[in-house]
């Protein structure tokens, strides 16, 4: 039964990453993945909030496995992020990729942990 909430998940999450991207990509005429960046962010943002909603008894582990893995494990993109951040530097937009590479790391992070303290002062 695992396997299935995780497929379930997936099956939302990956034509939401494909869409979502696509839409903010076509509002910004610059180099930079803005549509990758916010695929990531909110992806890390929504895991942040299950796993403190699980944490803290608001949430079950179907939940996670559901939205955490399933949902945001398809939505998110490490591999695209690496990708685009190497194209970025291989054409001489080295500003950009670096940005994308820092940017991406601390707001991910920046945003699991809201997600995370969210969920605490909302179930906690």
């Amino acid at each position: 039964m695992n396997w299935l909430l995780v497929v379930l998940g997936a099956v939302v999450g990956a034509p939401m990453r494909y869409l979502t991207d696509r839409a903010v990509q076509s509002r910004h005429d610059t180099v930079f993945p803005w549509g990758t960046f916010t695929v990531n962010m909110v992806g890390c943002l929504t895991l942040g909030l299950i796993t403190g909603a699980v944490l803290a008894g608001g949430a079950s582990s179907e939940v996670q496995l559901l939205m955490g893995t399933g949902l945001c494990g398809a939505l998110t993109t490490y591999s695209t992020l690496s990708y685009e951040t190497l194209r970025l530097a291989e054409e001489g937009a080295r500003f950009f990729a670096a940005a994308n590479a820092v940017a991406s790391i601390v707001g991910g992070l920046g945003a699991a942990f809201t997600g995370a303290a969210l969920a605490q002062a909302i179930w906690a």
